[in-house]
């Protein structure tokens, strides 16, 4: 049974149309670092770059304090004048000494992201956090918490789920949102240089960017963050049976 709190998160890829958005569920008490390895698998990245989290503590404070309080109120806490007592972000990274000691500041404070739980980043509704992947490609993930439901009768082993979304996913190393925009026309098209290149690159003659397969999907969130986990947390690397799972050999088997 679900004995603890279920988030339940709307999540979207930054800087991309057409929207690409996972709606989806997960336990609050599962580790920052495993609500990652659970983005990563619903947007199709491959665990192939670092990752992170900021949450704009102020932001979220505030927004939870205009439904608390009059607007009076509120502007004599928020208005013009008034400063923050503490950090106005916090990231949740894997992290080592040298990056603390880089980030580290009066505005922002550091956490290891294995070691915190999503209820200590983020603990009601319309809270927000951004997920970073690739550093280089720079792709953003913006979370805004939904709501949070307490179901005793569902079971456990149903966690995490995805209720709904649109949108294949990322492709690795492709140059960001905008290499995605383009990649994404030239499959559409099927034809010219940029669909040559590209097709030979992914080893591929199809791909809909549109595509969301909420049943895979569902199969894939429940199994790829532990083979995930192995990999930041424990430098393992996969299997070959959870290789073939994660390039969905179990669907070319069921031709």
């Amino acid at each position: 049974m679900a004995t603890q709190p279920i988030y339940q998160f709307y999540a979207e890829l930054m800087d991309y149309k057409p929207k690409m958005w996972r709606r989806f569920q997960v336990p609050n008490n599962i580790t920052m670092a495993r609500l990652g390895y659970i983005i990563m698998s619903m947007f199709e990245m491959q665990a192939s770059h670092l990752f992170c989290f900021d949450v704009p503590i102020d932001l979220n404070f505030r927004e939870y304090m205009k439904n608390k309080c009059t607007a009076e109120e509120f502007e004599k806490m928020f208005g013009a004048g008034s400063k923050s007592s503490g950090p106005k972000n916090w990231h949740f990274e894997r992290l080592t000494e040298e990056t603390i000691d880089a980030r580290n500041g009066e505005d922002e404070k550091m956490f290891e992201a294995s070691h915190y739980k999503i209820k200590d980043a983020v603990s009601d509704p319309n809270g927000q956090m951004n997920f970073n992947y690739d550093y280089g490609d720079d792709w953003n993930v913006r979370l805004v918490l939904e709501d949070i439901i307490v179901d005793k009768e569902l079971p456990g082993k149903e966690l995490p789920r995805i209720l709904d979304g649109a949108g294949y996913g990322i492709i690795e190393d492709c140059g960001g949102t905008s290499g995605l925009e383009e990649l994404a026309a030239a499959f559409k098209k099927k034809s010219g240089r940029s669909y040559k290149e590209f097709s030979e690159w992914l080893g591929r003659a199809e791909l809909d960017m549109a595509a969301f397969d909420i049943a895979d999907a569902n199969l894939r969130v429940k199994k790829i963050p532990r083979i995930y986990a192995d990999i930041y947390e424990y430098n393992i690397e996969p299997s070959k049976q959870s290789i073939d799972f994660l390039e969905r050999k179990y669907k070319r088997n069921k031709l």
